[in-house]
């Protein structure tokens, strides 16, 4: 069973601060990225988390952000470098 995104798809991080436990960092919150792996659907951990039964299973997203799209030209980093982020659908939005 295939996810709403598929490899190569431009998406945006939901830029939400909800309290307690979510598995999305902070930093990428409300950066672009790319779709490079789909690992398939798992139990969601943020209703996990509160003894929920993780139900429904949401599709995980390997996503790819340039760096400079993520820290804005702060901290360190060389000119095409990236980082990737393992993040669910429920956080990502299709541009």
């Amino acid at each position: 069973m295939t996810g709403p995104f598929k490899i190569g798809d431009a998406v945006r991080v939901a830029k939400a601060y909800p309290p307690g436990h979510v598995r999305t960092p902070r930093f990428v919150r409300g950066c672009r990225g790319t779709v490079i792996r789909d690992f398939g659907k798992y139990p969601n951990p943020e209703r996990l988390a509160y003894g929920m039964s993780g139900q429904p299973a949401l599709s995980l997203y390997q996503v790819l952000f340039r760096m400079d799209a993520v820290w804005q030209g702060e901290g360190a980093y060389e000119a095409g470098d990236t980082v990737t982020a393992d993040i669910y659908e429920h956080w990502l939005e299709a541009l």
